[in-house]
């Protein structure tokens, strides 16, 4: 159902002051957003003057409505996208994370004449190539996809105005280096560039001087830290029970959405089986299933229909719920990064989360890793009946908080911004 347009009253917020135009502020207000975040602030004026930018902000900073907003300000300025032509180009590492930039951009953007695309792997070629030949304005792509797609020779990127680098850590993490090279090859050198990370690695850098031109540098929070909204700590507990103690905490807690990480597709596919053979209703999601079925199990875990969903690192940085107030790794990251990236899904946008950890003696290591990182020890809590037979080191007593308290649903704050 659609709303009724905002009169001008309602467009009086704190995105007014930042250079949107209209049809933009209306679209905020409709989707009830009234307040910008920090990076929102910093960086919608930067991308306005069409500076090139360097931005490390965590997930849940509403860093997408940091690039989408201003970029679609601009475009609709600028002449339309011709047949094969592609105004603006949004790189992203994984399918998930390129349909909700591409979602939020079609939101904000619904009172422009601008047309607004995404393509990446897994499903079929013919419909991307029928929308590129009409030309686009805003194009929001995955690396492998885009490489298949420009094969084709049925678009253009010699009059690209804007090129944004979505998760740039992630990408060199997945492998995709050679492939942003192969990319940025086709694209015309006098462009605006805007590179966004969770981390400002020696890595990120390098790839950063390759193509950004004295840009802008922003960041929002400290390098590898997690938010101050999730209540983090972890259960030590034997390997082979784990997934009896998530059973357990599901149950005797009532939690009715939690995002499980395992570090295997077997896996997870393995506990989501567990799962719903004792009636918690739950899907696993990870590179060996097919697009359609990944998008089935996150459409019915943001519905309710799933209580439960188990993902590998795959999801890490592409799923986007509003308000999911548990986490839990079932397997500790190899890579301590990633421990920031997943439970980056909850404690979002000013609400409180809930981050656990399932921690045998084996992982030690790990778990020592991921502390030295996140800069403070994790409070550790054995559950009753799943006391482990080997110990963890010793960290913070039981009743040390890393956040805020435990226990209930997130409670919405007073503000509310787009991602």
């Amino acid at each position: 159902m659609s709303l009724p347009s905002p009169g001008p009253e309602a467009l009086v917020n704190g995105f007014d002051q930042l250079g949107l135009g209209q049809p933009l502020l209306k679209a905020l207000a409709r989707c009830g957003y009234t307040e910008p975040t920090e990076i929102q602030l910093k960086a919608i004026p930067a991308v306005l003057s069409g500076r090139d930018l360097m931005a490390a902000a965590q997930t849940g900073t509403g860093k997408t409505a940091g690039f989408t907003l201003p970029m679609l300000e601009r475009l609709r300025h600028g002449a339309k996208a011709r047949p094969g032509q592609v105004r603006s180009l949004v790189l992203t590492p994984t399918r998930e994370l390129a349909a909700q930039v591409a979602d939020s951009a079609a939101r904000y953007g619904q009172d422009l004449d601008l047309r607004t695309t995404v393509v990446f792997g897994g499903v079929g070629l013919q419909p991307q190539i029928d929308r590129l030949r009409k030309g686009v304005d805003l194009l929001v792509a995955t690396p492998g996809r885009l490489i298949d797609l420009h094969g084709q020779g049925i678009t253009s990127f010699d009059r690209l105005e804007v090129l944004v680098m979505d998760e740039a850590d992630r990408m060199l993490d997945m492998g995709f280096i050679h492939d942003i090279r192969r990319i940025l090859s086709w694209l015309p050198s006098k462009r605006q560039n805007l590179m966004f990370s969770a981390t400002f690695s020696g890595q990120i850098r390098k790839l950063a001087e390759g193509f950004l031109h004295q840009p802008l540098q922003l960041q929002v929070t400290p390098e590898n830290r997690t938010a101050d909204t999730v209540d983090q700590r972890i259960h030590p507990v034997d390997q082979g029970r784990k997934s009896a103690l998530l059973s357990h905490l599901i149950t005797s807690n009532d939690w009715q959405q939690v995002l499980v990480f395992s570090r295997t597709k077997h896996g997870a596919n393995k506990l989501a089986e567990r799962l719903t053979k004792e009636g918690i209703q739950a899907a696993a999601i990870h590179g060996n299933k097919s697009q359609g079925a990944r998008t089935r199990a996150l459409s019915s875990f943001k519905g309710g229909e799933l209580r439960v969903l188990v993902a590998t690192d795959l999801a890490a940085r592409g799923l986007d719920i509003a308000q999911l107030p548990h986490v839990v790794n079932l397997d500790l990251p190899n890579v301590p990064e990633d421990y920031v990236h997943r439970i980056g899904r909850t404690g979002r946008a000013g609400m409180t989360g809930h981050a656990l950890s399932l921690v045998s003696a084996e992982e030690r290591e790990l778990l020592g890793a991921i502390e030295k990182l996140i800069g403070a020890p994790l409070p550790r809590e054995v559950i009753p009946g799943f006391e482990p037979d080997t110990s963890l080191p010793v960290g913070p007593p039981p009743g040390a908080r890393t956040s805020r308290p435990r226990g209930g649903p997130p409670k919405r704050q007073g503000r509310r911004s787009p991602r």
